[in-house]
Order: structure tokens, then sequence, then C-alpha cells
């Protein structure tokens, strides 16, 4: 394989019916819900930043085709073995996911689609930058946690309040960056940050997951600002002001 080769590969889909084996409160605004089903026998998640869709059972909205609302969530782990999922849900919105995430308990079920595919970071970097808000926790929380020992990772975060922030247990050369609102906008926040980062030697690959108009414009600014090699930058809108809908990529 190529040094620093990015890789997509597809993946069989289908409907799984999953149930709520237990739940914890990472902090306020942060809820993790573990899941398990005989129907994850064959489930493939190959990326940290895979995203499943979940499909909100109940009462709630309907498109025009009258299905019930779907949403795109990240697998932040998965264990074959014990056959058990785990979905972390950011409650910063009102949104169907968040009204099902407050109110689930242990035995309610629901059903999932996907990953339909992966993109394939590779781990040869020399060094990963990885930026987002609270829905990219999940996946930043997933990478750093799986990257190799001693291979330095630096995470900036932008967050509500410092209590937010999360512990990951990783083997990697870990830098945290923690970053609390206080009203301001996410991508100055991020600017201003970032203007004491000093890259380190070798290549590095940056990932950025926000708000759409903050990813592209801190996908813009690592470019442009940082000199960051456009075949080494991911980033994707994981949510749209004002809108439902589901990712966005970032070209």
């Amino acid at each position: 394989m190529t040094r620093h080769e990015i890789t997509r590969v597809r993946h069989e889909t289908r409907r799984r019916t999953l149930t709520v084996q237990s739940i914890e409160h990472l902090s306020k605004n942060m809820l993790r819900i573990y899941f398990t089903s005989n129907d994850l026998a064959d489930f493939v998640s190959a990326s940290f930043d895979d995203h499943i869709k979940i499909f909100l059972p109940g009462e709630g909205a309907r498109d025009e085709n009258d299905k019930p609302p779907m949403r795109d969530f990240t697998p932040r782990r998965f264990d074959a073995a014990a056959g058990t999922l785990t979905i972390d849900f950011a409650l910063h919105d009102t949104g169907p996911a968040v009204v099902w995430a407050r109110h689930a308990t242990v035995g309610d079920t629901l059903e999932i689609g996907g990953p339909r595919g992966s993109v394939i970071i590779p781990d040869d970097f020399d060094w990963y930058l990885l930026i987002g808000d609270e829905t990219a926790l999940p996946a930043i929380g997933r990478r750093v946690e799986e990257l190799a020992t001693s291979v330095p990772v630096f995470t900036y975060v932008v967050l509500d309040a410092a209590d937010e922030a999360q512990d990951f247990t990783t083997g990697a050369d870990w830098h945290p960056n923690w970053l609390v609102r206080d009203d301001r906008d996410d991508a100055d926040i991020v600017f201003s940050a970032l203007a004491n980062f000093v890259k380190p030697g070798g290549d590095g690959f940056v990932w950025i997951a926000a708000e759409a108009t903050v990813a592209k414009s801190l996908r813009n600014f690592v470019e442009s600002d940082m000199g960051q090699n456009r075949n080494w930058i991911k980033a994707a809108g994981y949510w749209q002001r004002g809108a439902d809908g589901a990712h966005v990529r970032i070209e």
C-alpha cells in the first residue's frame, strides 16, 4: 500500500434492531448508551468517523414518504465479541434523537442502518490534528483511543462549559485542548487557539467536524494559513444551523 493512502470501502447495509443495555451520563450534555443485539454479528465499522442512520421510533414527525425521522451518529465503540455497540448523544438541541435519548430506558429498542461505507485514514502519519465541537467528540474520542502508541495527536474541541471535557484512555501522545465558547463564534475560538499551534515535523493529517459553515471556515484556514496539504485534510459539517439533515462533506 502507498504511504498515506486514504482508502474508501463499501459495506453491505441492512436494518438492525438494537436494545438498550445500559445508559451512562458522561456530562450534563453528553449521554452514552450501550446497545446489544444479535443483529450486530456482521456489523462493520472500519473507520473512527463512520456514521450510521438511526431511525427514530414513536409518533414523531414524518417525511414526505411517511417514514420516521432519521439522524446520523458515529459508532463510538463496537465490541464484536460482546455484540455491543456504543453511541454517544450530544444533548445540545431538542431534535427527535435528543428527545428519544433523554427518555430512553433499559430494554428500549431502536433501529439503525449502515454504515454504508468507510473512509479509512491510515495510521502511518507522523502526527494528527483533530478539531470539532460536541458532535465531533465521539469520533475524536474513538480516533484518539485507536491510534498507535506514542503517535502525537492534538485535539481542539469547543464546548459549552469546561466540565463537558472528556478523558480518553490511549497509548498515543495526546495533547487535549478544551475551548469554552463563552458566547463566542466557534470558528473564531479555534482560530485563536491554533495561533499557538506549532506543526510537528513530518507529515500530519488534519480532521475537522463541526457546524457546516464553521467546518468550511476551519478547513480553509488550515489549508491557507497553516499550509496543510489539502490531500491530508478531511472536513465535514456534522450539523447545519437552522436545518435538519445528514453530514455534509466540505470540499
